[in-house]
């Protein structure tokens, strides 16, 4: 491929990924270069999609999605995509082997945000496995650069982390899923009505993923270890923070944790890693 458009692919998913999230942003930017471009590609086609479903109302979303996911999967096989997001993805997918199924659940869940308001446990955990969970899979097969086994060993605490990830995202935006796009995802739970005992159980059930994904975390390549690290830190610390409120202040504001609190977790994970308490 022409060096000077796949430099502008993956400088457009880069772009993509720091403009959307500095958390993230801070997080990839601490994995060794040889790996950086690839998370930014996957981050990149996300975030796209997640776009499409969340915020181009005035259009036809359905039709949006339904071409973005042709588009991907002639990229995939074609090797080669006009659009820059969908080229950096495709090289990523096709140099890592990246699991197709991965892919399909993941349009599939982000077509359940275009049909669906409102979750039972089932479509709750198919959302999740989809939304989140196969992206850190996709990660995964970064991090460990082939290494089957060591995926194997890993993929369930990745599993876990994907999901941790995401349950935070929900409860941080019960406001702005509800009030601006009317979508409510914790099931069996009325938002409107959220009580300190619900909160609680879901914070405990977040700090449960949590605590697995340490787990794994603990075993990743070095070359992945801190900038993962420093990424489950930020989540921490953001579910420090929703726990320290009531359940009421969760439907009036989003929880945020400012920029100079993240740059603080940099050398905590760097110390943290140093001294082999991970």
């Amino acid at each position: 491929m022409n060096e000077i458009y796949l430099n502008v692919c993956l400088k457009a998913s880069k772009i993509v990924t720091t403009k959307y999230s500095t958390s993230f942003s801070i997080g990839i930017l601490l994995l060794d270069k040889e790996i950086r471009d690839h998370i930014y590609s996957i981050y990149g086609f996300v975030r796209l999609a997640d776009e499409i479903v969340d915020s181009f109302h005035s259009y036809n979303q359905e039709y949006l999605l339904d071409k973005f996911e042709s588009d991907t999967y002639e990229a995939i096989k074609n090797g080669i995509s006009l659009n820059p997001i969908l080229n950096s993805f495709q090289r990523t997918v096709n140099e890592y082997d990246l699991d197709h199924k991965h892919i399909d659940a993941f349009f599939q869940s982000m077509r359940m945000d275009l049909l669906k308001t409102s979750y039972n446990e089932e479509n709750f955990e198919n959302y999740i496995y989809g939304s989140a969970q196969v992206v850190g899979l996709m990660c995964l097969r970064i991090y460990v650069n082939g290494d089957k086994n060591l995926y194997d060993e890993l993929r369930p605490h990745a599993i876990s982390l994907g999901s941790a990830f995401q349950k935070v995202n929900f409860i941080r935006d019960l406001k702005d899923d509800m009030v601006d796009l009317g979508r409510s995802y914790f099931p069996n739970v009325e938002i409107n009505n959220l009580d300190e005992k619900t909160k609680k159980q879901i914070e405990d059930d977040i700090q449960n993923d949590f605590d697995d994904a340490l787990i794994g975390i603990s075993k990743l390549p070095i070359n992945a270890r801190y900038g993962v690290y420093t990424a489950y830190l930020y989540y921490q610390v953001l579910l420090k923070k929703i726990k320290s409120v009531n359940s009421g202040s969760l439907m009036k504001k989003r929880i945020r944790v400012n920029n100079f609190h993240k740059l603080l977790l940099l050398p905590k994970a760097k110390f943290n890693i140093l001294i082999n308490r991970l």
